[in-house]
């Protein structure tokens, strides 16, 4: 039997090298691999990663026990109980409606059941579609999806004390009364199936912090825990014990939780960020946590509740706001703020470097209503047409011109703009300027954007473009540009009809690219791609996504190879729950438009994480793969930086992570790679027929609202 040629075994201890160097040189082999409970080590996580920067918008709900009273606000089940301030009528209302709070119904009838005055049953009980109701969460899934959302999650638990999820700490759960389902695993499995991260929403702080100082002190040692009457000590105890469930049931891609963390033991506060950010790296995930209180700014986002700034504002923040002007939940004949004014706020907050978490109110029995879903389409349809100048950019030097003010702290209510008022925002490279108008300015009228100037931004011999309308072509505009500003003239005829439109200011004349939208083949997901069994080689992600949100495939899509073929990877569109292609299993991804894919005989699922046993784990953040550990082959999150700062996209950082180091990932992924071609060619000359080689494949500030149990305060 012949020998390998010269060559091939050279290669082979080149591979073996680079691999040795590769994990010799990885974070978790030269110290940190974990975060510890203090703040030197918390403030080093990234607060607003890559991917929470490009998304801008999400969806969640206040929905639960205090949906079923469809009356005043979520904080019913607080003010039910206030007897001399009656705040807001709920007590008079209860006792006329239910009965006395204090003796024969109080809030935990809500729960487990109960008749009211008129002799109808009561009770928190939603029903799926599939068993009769009006509960679908793949239907909500799919309103947000269409309403242009990145992120998406429920309000796991409110003041009230009640887990929407099979809590082992708490008692009062969805799984143990009411409905006796796990409401918030179906919604999240329906949401990340949809493609979207998952948002987990706590109001848990406040519970034990006073939301329940009305309620008769209780015998029952359950109802001692629903209504926080445990002491300090045990109730600290719960908060994190709810936290950690919540961690590590639903691995939540953001952690967003309501005020009062400053009222929460300064111990178990940080115990609980240390917990998120050491499971995520365990999940090779780079995750968000959110404070309106308690925290720092500094690993972490800041939430402005109801608001935003008045002008650009760094570190990267949140607000979280909602479609009903006087509650965050469903009451009967609530009054809602207009579709034009929601959507230009948003377009405000991300001028100003900003997100949005938009908040509806779905009733009790699962069904959401009309007005709301009408507010999400306008959302929709803005972003189906207009996205490339929302998704993916950054604030510009100046956020806008016109007559409308918005922002200025928390509590500033979502305002509608004029045809006067514009706002700017940048592509991440800052080669194009968009400008988005809140109206039509006229047919054939000159605009002048005074900031847009020859020193500001020359666009010399490049173009201005009008957004078409969706799936149509851009439409170039007339303009001169001096030191007043560019002045573009507009078509004589208006083209479409919206609520806000869209240019494109390109010095190199390139116009607008279609929006990245979920669900469609090169953009948003996981699947970056495994090759198959064959050559190897991985498959690269680069074809179709946009950069910095995933591979080429429909989001969660499989797009292994073909069994024996060199693995394209990426381009196959399977489900989106990652089908399986060829001898593939779903594939692997990368979160990034180029290069993405790896070589993996296995692989789990949408997004980042390749898990085979034996095959080159591929795909990840970066542009080349991510290190293989063992035999398990996480995959993901190597390559060039994605947080912004370090070369770490685990934390700003290089020596926090878990082998999530640039150069180590790159360095092992090409010695595998050689190691492959040095089998494959190994084995061609091992045979007297052509055979195919293959890889084994076995089986902040204070609050600045009073608790008046309003809007102002959720």
């Amino acid at each position: 039997m012949s020998n390998p040629p010269r060559f091939m075994r050279c290669g082979a201890w080149l591979a073996l090298g680079c691999a040795t160097v590769a994990v010799a040189w990885s974070p978790a082999a030269v110290g940190q691999t974990q975060y510890t409970a203090s703040w030197t080590s918390l403030n080093q996580h990234t607060p607003a990663p890559e991917w929470f920067q490009d998304a801008k918008f999400g969806i969640y709900f206040h929905w639960g026990v205090y949906s079923v009273p469809a009356f005043d606000s979520e904080w019913y089940p607080r003010n039910m109980y206030d007897k001399s301030g009656d705040t807001d009528g709920v007590y008079n209302h209860h006792v006329a409606t239910y009965g006395d709070p204090d003796s024969n119904w109080p809030y935990n009838n809500f729960m487990s059941g109960a008749n009211d005055k008129n002799g109808n049953f009561v009770q928190f009980a939603p029903k799926l579609v599939s068993n009769g109701g009006n509960w679908d969460p793949n239907a909500w899934a799919q309103i947000f999806v269409n309403a242009g959302a990145r992120y998406a999650g429920p309000s796991m638990e409110h003041h009230d004390g009640f887990s929407m999820w099979d809590s082992k700490v708490n008692p009062w759960n969805s799984v143990a009364y009411g409905p006796k389902l796990n409401l918030a695993q179906l919604h999240v499995n329906a949401f990340r199936a949809a493609g979207l991260k998952i948002v987990a929403a706590l109001h848990t702080a406040y519970h034990f912090n006073g939301y329940y100082q009305w309620v008769p002190a209780q015998t029952d040692p359950n109802l001692q825990i629903l209504y926080a009457q445990t002491g300090t000590a045990n109730e600290n105890d719960l908060w994190l014990g709810k936290i950690k469930e919540v961690v590590d049931e639903f691995q939540p891609d953001i952690l967003w939780q309501d005020f009062d963390l400053n009222l929460v033991d300064p111990t178990h506060l940080l115990e609980s960020l240390q917990y998120y950010y050491n499971a995520a790296l365990g999940w090779g995930k780079e995750v968000v946590a959110t404070y309106k209180d308690g925290y720092n700014n500094q690993g972490e986002v800041y939430d402005y509740e109801r608001g935003g700034p008045a002008g650009i504002t760094t570190p990267y923040w949140l607000t979280d706001d909602a479609i009903g002007v006087s509650s965050w939940c469903y009451t009967q004949g609530m009054s809602y703020y207009s579709p034009q004014a929601v959507l230009d706020a948003f377009i405000d907050r991300v001028s100003k470097g900003g997100n949005l978490l938009l908040n509806i109110s779905p009733m009790w029995d699962g069904t959401i209503p009309e007005e709301q879903q009408t507010i999400l389409s306008t959302m929709g349809s803005f972003l189906k047409q207009n996205g490339t100048a929302i998704y993916e950019t950054r604030a510009w030097t100046v956020y806008g011109e016109g007559p409308t003010k918005m922002g200025g702290g928390s509590f500033t209510n979502p305002t509608a703009g004029t045809s006067s008022d514009v706002r700017y925002t940048k592509s991440k490279d800052g080669s194009t300027l968009y400008a988005i108008w809140m109206g039509w300015p006229g047919d054939g009228k000159q605009v002048t954007m005074a900031s847009v100037t020859t020193t500001a931004f020359p666009v010399g011999s490049g173009k201005v473009y009008l957004f078409g309308p969706t799936g149509g072509s851009a439409i170039e505009l007339t303009f001169t540009q001096d030191g007043s500003g560019l002045h573009v003239t507009l078509p004589s005829t208006q083209p479409y009809t919206a609520v806000a439109y869209a240019m494109e200011i390109s010095p190199s004349g390139t116009p607008p690219a279609p929006t990245p939208w979920l669900g469609s083949a090169g953009t948003d997901g996981g699947a970056g791609g495994a090759a198959g069994t064959g050559v190897a080689g991985g498959g690269t992600a680069g074809a179709g996504g946009s950069p910095g949100t995933g591979g080429a495939a429909v989001v969660g899509s499989g797009g292994a190879a073909a069994a024996g073929g060199a693995g394209a990877g990426g381009a196959s569109v399977a489900s989106s729950r990652g089908g399986t292609s060829g001898s593939g299993e779903g594939g692997a991804g990368g979160n990034v438009g180029t290069a993405g894919g790896g070589v993996s005989s296995g692989g789990r699922g949408a997004g980042g994480v390749a898990v085979g046993e034996g095959g080159v784990g591929g795909g990840g953040r970066g542009a080349v793969g991510g290190a293989a550990q063992g035999g398990s082959n996480p995959g993901g999150n190597a390559g060039t930086t994605t947080g912004p700062v370090g070369t770490s996209s685990g934390c700003s950082c290089t020596i926090q992570g878990t082998g999530r180091h640039g150069t180590g990932g790159s360095l092992l992924f090409l010695g595998l790679v050689l190691a492959a071609l040095s089998r494959q060619q190994r084995a061609g000359a091992l045979s007297s027929h052509r055979s195919t080689s293959r890889w084994p494949r076995p089986g902040c500030s204070p609050r600045q609202a009073p608790r008046l149990g309003s809007a102002r305060d959720h």
